[in-house]
């Protein structure tokens, strides 16, 4: 067993003195510049799950249990997949954040039928970002929602990620067109 032990430490040490000859300290420091420099682009753009706030909200009154009539009720046509504080409750619209928040750059989109006239349409739900969460008009539909392993069509994610600031406030349902 010793022999083994042997054997593995002299070619370990070989092969760590043959790579340590071919390769500078230059290069591998520019290697590992180079990967800490892409991780900076490429971790702030992965979005991260905020249904914790969610239930939060819920036992604060922001659940679905203080509903109001019109646009702000999750029952509305448009918020057949949204999943956080409507912007009309926050000081914002359905497709404008309020004061002081700006949009994500990204985004999920839903399906959702109109019954008024019978039409399906694409509908764009943005994050308005940089301040704390309104905590009013909380809605989590998830119509056709798919599980987070699934990230493209998963909606109970902080999609403020790709944003100045990752602090999420509400969510606008702006309609884009008809399916």
């Amino acid at each position: 067993m010793k022999r083994l032990f042997d054997l593995i430490d002299n070619i370990a040490e070989s092969r760590s003195r043959k790579l340590a000859q071919r390769t500078a300290r230059r290069s591998m420091l520019v290697g590992v510049g180079r990967a800490l420099v892409a991780s900076a682009f490429v971790l702030p753009v992965l979005p991260f799950d905020r249904s914790s706030q969610a239930h939060a909200a819920e036992g604060h009154g922001g659940g679905k249990k203080k509903k109001q009539p019109g646009i702000t009720d999750c029952d509305y046509w448009r918020y057949c997949s949204v999943d956080g504080f409507l912007c009309e409750c926050c000081g914002g619209s359905a497709t404008s954040c309020p004061p002081g928040a700006a949009s994500s750059k990204i985004s999920w989109f839903g399906t959702c039928h109109n019954p008024a006239d019978g039409k399906d349409y694409l509908v764009s739900y943005n994050d308005c970002c940089g301040k704390t969460s309104c905590g009013r008009c909380f809605c989590n539909t998830n119509h056709g929602d798919r599980p987070g392993y699934r990230l493209g069509v998963h909606n109970d994610l902080n999609w403020c990620m790709a944003s100045e600031s990752t602090v999420y406030h509400c969510t606008m349902s702006v309609v884009v067109g008809a399916v």
